[in-house]
């Protein structure tokens, strides 16, 4: 298992902007998006590789429940969270974060 989980500025932002909005909605759904990720995380950990290759090495996972996924990069002994993604966003969003152009 995977013990470090490294998140990008950028992703901390994703998850701190979509608890708020979520939490606006409906009290209390915030906090249930929390946990969908924690549990996206927790099996991203647990498995790095089951997850497919979005682009490169970068892979993406989907949050249960919420129309939301998240890219990282298994990295050594951790991962490196960078987006949060909507996925009703433009997926160029992504790809720059990624340093991808294409």
């Amino acid at each position: 298992m995977v013990e470090q989980v490294i998140f990008t500025p950028q992703a901390s932002d994703d998850v701190a902007a979509a608890y708020d909005w979520y939490e606006k909605r409906e009290p209390g759904l915030g906090e249930d998006f929390l946990r969908c990720v924690e549990a996206c995380l927790l099996m991203i950990q647990r498995h790095p590789y089951m997850f497919p290759a979005a682009v490169d090495d970068f892979r993406r996972a989907l949050i249960r429940r919420f129309p939301f996924e998240i890219f990282y990069e298994p990295s050594g002994d951790g991962l490196i969270v960078y987006s949060v993604f909507h996925c009703s966003q433009d997926p160029q969003k992504w790809r720059k974060r990624l340093g991808l152009n294409n």
